[in-house]
């Protein structure tokens, strides 16, 4: 396909800027357009919850690349612009506003969105997402101290902002319905040491707390109200319970779909000429013989870089380990692989001391990392995970032993 004349790209986040950049650097010379509903030229998303929130990264440095350079390599941008179809018979992109781009590559990268709150009072002022760029212009200026702040959700967004708030002098409230914070993502020993440290911090977690409510006054939020009547105050509301992918484009155009817009290896939908990348897709896990969807900058640039090397006949890059991280206070968690099926966990290092990792194992191999300060652990560990390493539970927890040494011994 690399003879293609038109590409397009649906969506301004990080898959689909990896794969403009990707396109151009394997040598495509053809026309781009980007086509993305937001105001802003595509930016990095994670820093709005630690870094960008707290006022310690200017705008400027969130966005992958400047203006400039998409005018220097050719790249039509239309910002503030949705799709309203993709027509697969005429190969062509339909804008809301009316107009029509003709493709001969498509690329979806449509992401996510927070899931909405299902309760009374969430069209309330001062209750938020945090999703976008806009959705922190409107969060910052009420990060005052001494304002009452209520989370909806003890995943790694909401603590991420907990801490965020706490450090700005706010005081916190995070609800979670379920019996321990990152009960999705993690085990109870990472539940428990974050739990810890935020309570460490002053935030006040309530465990098996179901919303039930907002209430108002004056339009604007005042309270959030537990299934047993307790109303907890409230001068701003942040929701963090989930998002849901992105898919009714590609859903309404006949592509296969379910939780994501299902791709190949080399991140293809069900028609040869549509790409998809990033949060709204479901694609074969390597390491894992199953698929899923992963919501990740590493899968946003891997998957962009498949679409881009695919579309122009290039051999298909390296699939690497999934991983991710959450800054909170002065920790720093990243993570190697996926932790789900696990039936063993082994932990490495002093918790006390905020520096240790877990380590999960099925059936003897190792599957995934939780590294809490400790890069060793992370670095060592995609490594392992990638070439299936069966580990002795006793040496991985013999911190007498490097990690360099064990991943030596396991090569």
């Amino acid at each position: 396909m690399s003879s293609a004349e038109n590409i397009v790209v649906i969506g301004g986040g990080q898959a689909g800027a990896q794969a403009i950049q990707s396109l151009r650097l394997f040598g495509y010379e053809g026309h781009i357009t980007l086509v993305g509903d937001e105001t802003a030229l595509p930016y990095q998303r994670p820093p709005l919850s630690k870094a960008y929130m707290k006022g310690e990264m200017a705008e400027d440095r969130l966005y992958f690349k400047p203006a400039a350079w998409y005018e220097d390599n050719k790249v039509e941008t239309l910002l503030s612009q949705r799709v309203e179809k993709i027509d697969r018979s005429a190969r062509e992109v339909r804008l809301e506003h009316g107009g029509h781009l003709p493709y001969d590559a498509l690329i979806i990268a449509t992401g996510s969105r927070p899931r909405a709150l299902p309760v009374e009072g969430m069209d309330l002022k001062n209750v938020f997402d945090l999703r976008g760029l806009a959705d922190v212009e409107h969060i910052q200026p009420k990060m005052i101290p001494g304002q009452k702040l209520v989370i909806i959700g003890a995943g790694y967004i909401g603590l991420e902002a907990a801490a965020v708030a706490r450090q700005l002098g706010l005081e916190v409230t995070v609800l979670e319905m379920a019996d321990r914070v990152l009960a999705r993502v993690t085990s109870p020993v990472i539940s428990e040491f974050y739990q810890d440290l935020h309570k460490e911090h002053g935030v006040d977690i309530r465990l098996g707390a179901r919303l039930e409510k907002l209430k108002g006054e004056g339009g604007t939020v005042s309270h959030a109200v537990l299934a047993g009547g307790e109303e907890i105050e409230a001068d701003m509301v942040l929701a963090g319970i989930g998002i849901v992918p992105n898919v009714e484009l590609a859903a309404d155009a006949g592509l296969a779909v379910k939780d994501g817009i299902i791709v190949d290896e080399d991140a293809r939908t069900t028609d040869p000429r549509i790409f998809a990348a990033g949060d709204c897709t479901v694609r074969p896990l390597a390491h894992y013989a199953r698929t899923g969807r992963l919501e990740s900058v590493h899968n946003a640039i891997e998957q962009g870089k498949l679409a881009a090397a695919a579309i122009m006949d290039k051999p298909r890059p390296n699939i690497d380990c999934p991983w991710f991280w959450s800054d909170q206070y002065d920790i720093k968690l990243q993570i190697a692989g996926l932790s789900q099926g696990h039936d063993a966990v082994v932990v490495r290092g002093d918790k006390a001391a905020k520096k240790f990792a877990a380590f999960y194992l099925k059936n003897g191999r190792l599957i995934a990392v939780d590294a809490v300060n400790s890069p060793p652990e992370f670095i060592a560990s995609k490594k392992l995970i990638m070439t299936g390493a069966v580990i002795a539970p006793d040496r991985l927890s013999d911190t007498s032993t490097s990690m360099k040494e064990i991943a030596a011994a396991a090569a």
